[in-house]
């Protein structure tokens, strides 16, 4: 399990799909030919990402993340129950 928390504070602009993907024949992919759900524009604030979107009519849903609580222990409590401690 990992539970790092790198570029964990950044707010993400991601565009729905407007088209259905299809199956290619020959090979079984998957294909779309609209190429803005390859886009993920990263924004430093929440304020800046909901300022960009405004700016160009661009029509958004804000999804914020559950915050994670991790419980600090140490390296020594992996052991314990091997002891029974």
């Amino acid at each position: 399990m990992q539970s790092g928390t790198f570029r964990g504070d950044l707010w993400y602009v991601e565009f729905e799909p407007s088209r259905s993907q299809y199956v290619e024949g020959l090979m079984g992919w998957t294909g779309s030919e609209e190429t803005l759900q390859q886009v993920r524009m990263c924004f430093g604030s929440k304020e800046d990402a909901i300022a960009y979107v405004e700016a160009h009519g661009i029509p958004y849903i804000l999804l914020q993340d559950a915050t994670a609580s991790r419980v600090p222990k140490s390296y020594a409590t992996n052991f314990l129950r091997k002891r029974g401690l």
